[in-house]
């Protein structure tokens, strides 16, 4: 496991928050303040979205997000350029989300090696198949990038074959459909996590749809860890370029939901 992931799960009574953000949303500038911001709020990783046409798991929020960053001109090297920045002042774990076209148009050995230099620890890209990850995984892990793995509640009899492979950490979908505020979380995530911790130790955290404390800290307690993001994306929605002190108590309040189990 990359070591810069393997510290944001290595203690067992530390249940890790795990904040999303899109890059160039509402500007670079604004994610790089912003990401550091909430490093210093008390997220344990941050994922950063790198903008793109059609991001089919996305929901409407973090859709509009894209086509607002891509409008403000953000490509794939200015999301370089941002973590290059952010790495000037944090060495907060960092993991780019994306999806495969904007990784092969780029080369991935070429996309790899940038994300070594600049101390990029894994990727999540949620269209690649499980099947074809390969082309990815062997690129990836030649430059010391983790391809995370994303298990969902449709997985069901693939779940294990799935986490058997993984490495760095498993996104554990919560819900069906796309990335959004939910108001109520249904899948039994404990048994999903249950199955997965029969063939590897790799570490669980649980997103889609989590927005509120008490939903953190329910997704938490039954893994390592929960993630956010169309919450924190319509935060900065609302408030642009004045999102700072809100994504800080925000950030905030989540982080402490899940560290007091």
């Amino acid at each position: 496991m990359n070591n810069k992931l393997s510290k944001v799960f290595d203690n067992p009574n530390h249940k890790a928050f795990i904040a999303f953000i899109t890059a160039g949303d509402p500007s670079a500038d604004c994610t790089v303040s912003y990401i550091l911001e909430m490093a210093e709020a008390g997220a344990d990783l941050i994922e950063i979205g790198i903008p793109f046409s059609d991001p089919t798991a996305e929901g409407v929020v973090i859709q509009e997000a894209n086509i607002r960053a891509l409008r403000g001109g953000m490509t794939t090297d200015g999301v370089f350029d941002i973590a290059r920045r952010v790495r000037e002042k944090s060495q907060v774990p960092l993991v780019f989300m994306t999806y495969l076209n904007p990784v092969f148009h780029y080369g991935y050995d070429r996309f790899f090696a940038r994300c070594e230099e600049l101390g990029v620890d894994g990727i999540i890209i949620p269209d690649l198949p499980f099947e074809e990850k390969d082309e990815v995984a062997v690129p990836a892990a030649a430059h010391n990038v983790s391809l995370i793995s994303m298990i969902a509640p449709t997985s069901e009899s693939r779940i294990q074959k799935i986490a058997s492979q993984a490495e760095g950490f498993i996104y554990v979908v919560s819900s069906m459909g796309v990335t959004g505020v939910r108001n109520e979380i249904k899948t039994d995530i404990g048994s999903m996590v249950e199955s997965i911790r029969k063939v590897t130790d790799v570490p669980c955290a649980v997103g889609f749809g989590i927005s509120t404390p008490e939903q953190a800290a329910a997704m938490a307690a039954v893994s390592d860890g929960a993630i956010v993001g169309s919450a924190i994306v319509k935060l900065i929605a609302k408030e642009g370029e004045n999102a700072a002190p809100v994504l800080r108590e925000y950030v905030k309040s989540m982080k402490e939901a899940v560290a007091a189990l």
